[in-house]
């Protein structure tokens, strides 16, 4: 068996951190059927921002609403108005891997969906897009 990408919410605007909650991430439910997530399914989260990568799990949002709140002690390291991807996994057989397409959903600053796909495309426009460190040897 392998773990492999599912889906992805590309870019999603952070747009409430409710710090008193008990834990997860609260999505849009138009969002977690364009990405086929279900309610209590685990995620990854990465803050585009502040390079921050988590796992939780999702809670549904109101439909239309736009909303992308990470919930408990994640809303000390993710905040209102960063930008983050949201991720699910699935473990498929050897044969399967091979032939998996992922959806892949991608969303305005409103987290309104403009684009989605069933395909892997490179984001990279440039080499400017990369960042690069040095390494320490």
């Amino acid at each position: 068996m392998r773990t492999m990408l599912k889906s992805k919410i590309h870019c999603a605007t952070v747009t409430e951190a409710n710090i008193r909650y008990e834990g997860s991430i609260t999505i849009d439910k138009d969002l977690m059927e364009a990405a086929d997530t279900l309610p209590y399914e685990q995620v990854h989260v990465l803050d585009i921002d502040n390079g921050c990568r988590l796992e939780t799990y999702v809670i549904e949002g109101e439909r239309g609403s736009g909303v992308i709140c990470v919930n408990g002690a994640a809303a000390r390291l993710i905040t209102a108005g960063d930008k983050v991807i949201i991720i699910s996994y699935q473990a498929v057989s050897e044969a399967d891997a091979a032939n998996l397409v992922p959806k892949l959903v991608y969303v305005n600053s409103q987290n309104a969906i403009v684009q989605k796909h069933k395909e892997v495309r490179s984001s990279i426009k440039s080499s400017q897009d990369v960042v690069q460190k040095p390494l320490s040897v």
